[in-house]
């Protein structure tokens, strides 16, 4: 697939892990999705490591600063939104009822951003591209394929996002579950579950989904290279086939293995 240029305003655009041991980090993914790394320079003894697949950026990772361990932050994956302005985005946002945590601002000359909380806990970036369009490339195995969203509330973070972001809430009308699909202008990117017993007592969060070829070889060599499994892999009929882990610092995020849709 021809290279990413541009992400059009509401798509995700950019992953990024904070974790407490970036260097056993970028070995971890490195083993397990095939990425190699570029470290830049980011601040004081501080390194941005920029995850990278075919010549493609995929995603990046910083170590946890001291004040966000004090704060309680773990170790976690953060999804950035593409918008037009971060400024105006962060407004918005605080007016449907969510909460600034970080207002916009300069990053270098690469990109503005800001850091939110949808109205149920859940929090984001939003990413207003300068030099930096984010994601490279996408559609392979070992790049960002979905995102789901966990909350306890789906129709109020629902309306929030597509407030927000002009995203279309979609129901399966087949699905006895509830599952709500994301829709970004014709482009599904992602869902919300439906609370359930396995949910419903963690914190709100948006969980990234990671392509692969086979989804139980990478759960063996995830296992292997020390993660641990919330979900273990089990197939979803016509979609297909994914496991929930936690890299060994912690930071949460699932393996998916697309199936060809049976025939009814």
């Amino acid at each position: 697939m021809p290279p990413i240029e541009k992400h059009k305003p509401g798509s995700f655009c950019w992953i990024e892990l904070a974790t407490t041991d970036q260097n056993a980090a970028k070995k971890f993914y490195g083993s397990l999705f095939g990425w190699t790394v570029n470290d830049s320079p980011m601040g004081p003894g501080e390194v941005y490591s920029i995850f990278k697949l075919q010549g493609g950026d995929v995603a990046a990772a910083y170590t946890l600063r001291k004040e966000q361990v004090a704060q309680g932050v773990p170790a976690h994956w953060m999804l950035y939104v593409a918008v037009e302005s971060a400024d105006e985005t962060a407004n918005r946002a605080a007016q449907l009822g969510g909460k600034v945590v970080c207002p916009a601002f300069d990053v270098f000359d690469v990109g503005r951003m800001a850091v939110l909380q949808d109205p149920t806990g859940a929090t984001f970036s939003v990413w207003q591209t300068k030099k930096h369009a984010g994601i490279g490339i996408a559609g392979e195995n070992a790049t960002l394929c979905w995102a789901d969203l966990t909350t306890p509330d789906q129709a109020r973070a629902g309306k929030f996002y597509s407030d927000l972001f002009g995203w279309k809430m979609m129901k399966d009308e087949h699905d006895e579950h509830g599952y709500v699909h994301i829709v970004n202008g014709e482009d599904f990117i992602g869902g919300i579950p439906p609370t359930n017993p396995r949910t419903v007592h963690l914190p709100p969060h948006w969980l990234a989904y990671f392509a692969v070829g086979d989804c139980d070889a990478s759960a063996v060599k995830a296992k292997q290279l020390g993660a641990r499994f919330y979900m273990e892999p089990m197939t979803m009929e016509n979609v297909g086939r994914f496991g929930v882990l936690a890299d060994p610092q912690g930071a949460a995020f699932s393996i998916f293995q697309s199936m060809p849709r049976q025939p009814k």
